[in-house]
């Protein structure tokens, strides 16, 4: 027969799961990419991911971690007194939790980002946050993912990021630019895939075909490397 209690001990494991999410790392580093490049910032990268990208760095990512309620995240992130923070993964949408933690980041006056892979409706994201979403381009296997509705919500202080690795998937990502206007909605991002193009040349196609767009190199790299946590 169940207790007198069983009742609210499901209450609270579902309290309890909403209110915590399972955190690969939360480390403190200069933001690598997007508008901010360069500026210390913490890291709190999540577990999990619904694609497999074959460019992907973070494949540690996709499984294990620990779960930590979010007080203790956000504990372990005012220890680095920041002014930036970045939500990323894997996934960070993949759990549902996530908008939660960003609306009380945002609520103790970080400036907060977001790195989505724009698999995952990015709809009901804090409107303070800063977006920074990737449109899965061919060469990375997973385009297919893509949420071409997730452009309908992108506004100026976002960016749209294109990770290139050669002409065939910047061929593609300027027709999406052009399809979706994205110029015009925020800033967009060329990032060429790591080790696979070499940045002057994805400089070159930019400057001869004089697009709109930011070229971007993974600064984290070209100090540390792949080393973790960095």
């Amino acid at each position: 027969m169940p207790s007198a209690h069983s009742g609210l001990e499901v209450v609270n494991d579902r309290q309890s799961a909403r209110e915590r999410l399972r955190v690969s790392e939360i480390f403190y580093s200069l933001q690598g990419e997007a508008r901010t490049v360069g500026l210390p910032t913490v890291f709190v990268r999540l577990t999990g991911c619904p694609l497999r990208c074959g460019y992907c760095d973070t494949e540690y990512a996709f499984e294990g971690g620990q779960w930590m309620a979010f007080e203790a995240i956000l504990t372990q992130v005012a220890a680095f007194a920041p002014r930036h923070v970045t939500v990323t993964g894997g996934e960070p949408l993949a759990q549902r939790p996530c908008l939660a933690l960003l609306n009380m980041l945002c609520d103790r006056g970080y400036a907060v980002s977001l790195e989505t892979s724009g698999a995952l409706d990015i709809s009901a994201v804090d409107e303070r946050v800063s977006i920074v979403m990737d449109l899965k381009t061919p060469g990375s296997g997973e385009s297919e993912k893509n949420r071409y509705q997730n452009t309908r919500h992108l506004r100026a202080k976002d960016q749209v990021k294109f990770v290139i690795g050669d002409r065939a998937d910047y061929d593609w990502s300027r027709e999406m630019i052009e399809h979706y206007r994205l110029d015009g909605r925020c800033e967009v991002l060329f990032s060429p895939s790591y080790g696979k193009l070499a940045p002057a040349e994805l400089a070159d196609w930019i400057l001869q075909d004089r697009l709109p767009v930011r070229l971007q190199i993974q600064l984290h790299k070209l100090l540390w490397g792949e080393a973790r946590g960095r």
